[in-house]
């Protein structure tokens, strides 16, 4: 899918500041889905003052006026682009649990959505062997593992790598520094949000950026500057590398 709807929401990573909001729910049959919001609407305002017609070139932002409003699969999508089918079995059956949509006004989308439904750990494996080839950009903590009680939460994951990734293949020449720049001077506000099904029983380990909202819910608020500075010692109160929480 190397023309889909995705490109598009990488071209907007470095074009304008966005705010990126994700939420992971985990359910009480060990499956988690997430969804993950960017919220475009400055920039298609912008874009709109500026010159006026500039989102009717297909070229550059892709079918933009025909994006779905309802959840739509990836296999629907790629289908809808004609593009080179998909063959892989494990990988289409991924397709089908991932899905886009966006939330419009006056016809124009203001908030781009992508959620994972229900994965299990079986699909996260067969995702992270697809994402060799496509560059999605998931929030990396739902790679985290739960088994419907336990959530043990690696805290390396705190580095927006498949964000930077699908940065740097697209408009930075594969370039990790400055996909690096790119996420600092363009990102406004990135946080993940991580909601139970059941109450939270118990919650070991400390981070500064993880924060304990209520009996089922806890916040991750990303610091964009000190996930890319080279020398991290005395930046953190708190910086424990597992963060453990039991659910009842």
């Amino acid at each position: 899918m190397k023309n889909t709807v995705f490109l598009f929401i990488i071209s907007i990573f470095i074009i304008q500041s966005c705010s990126v909001n994700s939420e992971i729910i985990y359910h009480k049959n060990a499956a988690s889905t997430s969804v993950t919001d960017i919220d475009v609407k400055r920039f298609v305002a912008e874009m709109r003052a500026a010159v006026p017609d500039s989102l009717n070139d297909k070229k550059k932002y892709g079918n933009f006026d025909t994006f779905p409003t309802a959840w739509t699969s990836l296999v629907e999508l790629e289908r809808q682009d004609r593009e080179t089918r998909t063959t892989n079995p494990d990988h289409v059956r991924i397709m089908k649990k991932i899905f886009m949509k966006s939330t419009k006004e006056n016809g124009a989308p203001t908030i781009i959505s992508l959620k994972t439904d229900h994965f299990t750990q079986n699909d996260y494996s067969v995702l992270t062997d697809y994402m060799k080839n496509e560059r999605l950009p998931v929030e990396q903590n739902i790679f985290n593992r739960w088994d419907g009680k336990t959530l043990t939460i690696d805290t390396d994951n705190f580095n927006l790598k498949n964000i930077k990734t699908a940065i740097s293949s697209k408009s930075s020449g594969n370039n990790p520094e400055k996909a690096e720049e790119m996420l600092t001077m363009y990102f406004k506000n990135i946080s993940t949000t991580l909601k139970f099904e059941k109450k939270i029983k118990s919650m070991t380990g400390k981070h500064d950026w993880v924060k304990q909202i209520d009996d089922r819910t806890v916040k991750i608020s990303y610091d964009l500057k000190t996930i890319f500075e080279k020398d991290k010692e005395g930046m953190f109160e708190n910086a424990d590398k597992k963060i453990v929480i039991v659910t009842e």
